[in-house]
This record gives structure tokens, C-alpha cells and sequence, in this order.
């Protein structure tokens, strides 16, 4: 049997709607401070007037050199000694800037609403919202105790927050992370992660119609490196290389150039790639400077740990679809993603997690990105009902 607040949320689809494009004509860019404290304080009275008795915190998110001055996640925290502790997230901001021309909302017909950060993820914010308004009506709500936490920085690397992440994962059993679902409907299951790499090549400068030639091109160089590179993958799949830019010589096309740099996308689908994938980028180089006569020198990193799937999920996914098609959702299955989010950091730190649950959409990061509403109360639904289950005993929680 389905718990009368959790049915009655598809007749809140108007609502639903309003709420999304009103949080989307706000501009909460990563670097816009203004607008991350208006977003901030949209949310902070919508979700304090929704549950009176949580406990509120904001939460300082200093980045120098990421974060604007004063930018601030908002945590919500209610029975924190229930038998059973859950942790909801999501972020406010977008990668939309306050000078980026993509700033208001549009529908595209009576289902789809264009806007920025519809689905990435303020569309995601109204199903936490309203899966918890739902859930807090079902009779055994006390058994779970949850915790939400609101983030401003997630689009340019959580630099400012990652602890409060790390922190949630030692206290809680279970975690929901509302990035949007694929547009199939499919949730995810694990992500890989997610670093970088500066590569500097070190030549030597020379006329370049000087006979014979003693300069070495850096640029030729770094070529031959981005090409050998790009190539690892295929001897070490679940591996992502991409050669984000190239820059280096300078105006005076006759001569050869000394000083080349590229940057470059790395991801991992498990941490045990992440010494391999090093390992082969280091003998690339040494290679390919043997070869040309030039040096390197690289700076590697990984900002995200991969999310892999947990044992926990696994268990419960299945209970989670069921859930999924009592409230009337298609059917969906989970997958990996190639893209990054903070459950990432919570699976790292051994919380297990459904992650993508928010609504379907697409074409995220661009001005074509859309949110199908009709999805937002269902995929409300199905976290609700699932925590019911969970609390009333229907579903066991493995331990």
C-alpha cells in the first residue's frame, strides 16, 4: 500500500513546475556570489518552512581561487538518533555564469521546460525537497533520521565542501545523490573519476633556417606526446584521456620553439587505474623526449575519486525499482557514467548511494538543457516510498 502523501504528490505537478522555474531564473553560477546568496536563501527558507523542527546550519565554503568570497552549503538535519541515518545532497550552483547569455526559462511544449540548471540540478533539488515533505507524512518516519546538505561548489570541484561530504559518509547508512537521471530514466551505479594533468615540454630555441638545425621544437614535441597518449585508453580501457589544449612557441614563425604546454582530461573507473594510468603518461614521456630530445614535465592529479558500485546498492537496488513502478515510473536500470558528481567523494569514503535519481533531462552544460516536469513528482515518489519501505521494516537494510 502507497502512504496517501507519497500518492497524492502528481497532483503537485503545477506547483513543482512553478518551484523549478522560479529557482532557475536565478542565476547561481559557481562564480556569482550575489546569486549563490540569493539561491541560498530561496532554499533556506523553502526547506526550513517545509521542516520547522530540522536543524539548520550553514556551512562556510572557502575556496580561494575557486569559490566566490563568502560562498556558503546549507545543512538540514533531522533525528539525528534514529535507528537508521540517511544523507540527501545536492548543489544550487550551475555553470552558468552571470554574463553567460542563457539565463531564463522556456517551454518547449507543455512537458519541457529549457532553462539553465533545470535538470543540473535544481530540478534535482525540487524531488529531494519534495520526496522529503512526502516521506515525513508516512507512519513510521521516526525510524529514519536524515540529513540534506545544499552546495554551491560542485560544478567547479567541490573544493570548498569535500569534507562535509567525507564527514556525512562516517555518520550515515545510506545516501541519495539527485544529479539527474539519464534521459532513459536509468540512474547510476558508479562514476569514474575524475583529474588532470599539465604537461610542459622543454626544447630548444634555434633560427629555424639555420643549417644543420640544433633547436629541438617543444611544439613537435608535445605533439607527439598528446597523439601517444591518447592511445592509452585502448591498452588500459575503464581509462579517459583528452588533450583539453595546446599552447606554446610564439609570433616569430622562423624559430623553432623551445616551450610548449598541454592540459589534459583523466578519468578512472577504478583507484587502482590511477597509479597504472600515471605509470603509462611518465613512460610516454620519457619515450617520446628520448625520441625528440626535449624534457617534460608532468603535473598529475586526481581531484575525484571513482565511485564504484557498493555491495549495499546492490542489495537494495532491486527494491528501489520496485518502488519505482508502484508510483508508475517506466522502467529503468542503473549505469556507469563517465561524469563526475559528489557521490564520488561519498563512495569513496564507504557510503553506499543511489546516485542520478533526480528527473530526466538532457543536453546538460549548454543552453539547449531541458527538464522533463512530468518526471519530477514520480522520481519524488519512488525516494519516498523506498524510504517508507525502509523505515516500516518492508525493506531490511543490510548490515
Amino acid at each position: 500500500m502507497i502512504p496517501a502523501s507519497i500518492s497524492a504528490l502528481a497532483s503537485r505537478r503545477a506547483e513543482f513546475s512553478a518551484l523549478l522555474e522560479r529557482w532557475a531564473a536565478i542565476n547561481s553560477g559557481s562564480s556569482h556570489g550575489a546569486g549563490l546568496a540569493r539561491m541560498a536563501a530561496e532554499l533556506r527558507a523553502t526547506f526550513a518552512g517545509a521542516f520547522p523542527t530540522a536543524q539548520f546550519e550553514e556551512l562556510a565554503a572557502d575556496a580561494p581561487g575557486y569559490n566566490p568570497p563568502g560562498a556558503k552549503a546549507l545543512r538540514f538535519r533531522l533525528r539525528p538518533q534514529a535507528p537508521l541515518q540517511v544523507f540527501l545532497c545536492g548543489h544550487y550552483d550551475t555553470v552558468y555564469g552571470a554574463d553567460d547569455p542563457f539565463q531564463t526559462c522556456r517551454w518547449l511544449d507543455a512537458d519541457t521546460l529549457n532553462g539553465p540548471g533545470v535538470t543540473d540540478m535544481k530540478g534535482g533539488l525540487v524531488v529531494l525537497l519534495a520526496a522529503l515533505q512526502a516521506f515525513e507524512q508516512t507512519p513510521h518516519a521516526a525510524q529514519i533520521g536524515w540529513e540534506i546538505l545544499l552546495t554551491p561548489d560542485e560544478e567547479t570541484g567541490t573544493h570548498g565542501t569535500r569534507a562535509y561530504f567525507e564527514d556525512a559518509a562516517k555518520r550515515h547508512h545510506f545516501g541519495f545523490v539527485f544529479e539527474p537521471a539519464r534521459p532513459s530514466g536509468d540512474i547510476i551505479h558508479s562514476r569514474k573519476g575524475t583529474g588532470g594533468a599539465i604537461v610542459t615540454c622543454h626544447g630548444r630555441a634555434a633560427h629555424a633556417a639555420k643549417i644543420p638545425n640544433d633547436g629541438r621544437s617543444a611544439i613537435l614535441g608535445l605533439a607527439a606526446f598528446a597523439l601517444a597518449a591518447s592511445k592509452i585508453p585502448a591498452a588500459l580501457p575503464g581509462t579517459l584521456v583528452n588533450v583539453g589544449n595546446i599552447k606554446g612557441g610564439s609570433p616569430a614563425t622562423n624559430v623553432v620553439p623551445d616551450l610548449a604546454q598541454a592540459e589534459l582530461d583523466l578519468r578512472v573507473t577504478q583507484m587502482s587505474d590511477e597509479p597504472q594510468l600515471f605509470a603509462r603518461l611518465r613512460a610516454v614521456a620519457d619515450e617520446v623526449a628520448a625520441a625528440y630530445e626535449v624534457k617534460f614535465d608532468l603535473n598529475l592529479w586526481l581531484n575525484r575519486p571513482p565511485k564504484e558500485n557498493h555491495a549495499v546498492e546492490a542489495a537494495l537496488f532491486p527494491a528501489f525499482q520496485r518502488a519505482a513502478t508502484d508510483v508508475g515510473l517506466k522502467p529503468f536500470t542503473w549505469v556507469h557514467g563517465g561524469g563526475a558528481s559528489d557521490g564520488n567523494f561519498l563512495g569513496a569514503a564507504g557510503l553506499p548511494c543511489f546516485d542520478g535519481i533526480g528527473p530526466e533531462g538532457d543536453h546538460l552544460h549548454s543552453a539547449r538543457e531541458y527538464c522533463r516536469v512530468a518526471t519530477l513528482a514520480p522520481r519524488a515518489a519512488n525516494v519516498a516510498l523506498f524510504l517508507h519501505r525502509l523505515a516500516s521494516g518492508e525493506i531490511p537494510f543490510p548490515r
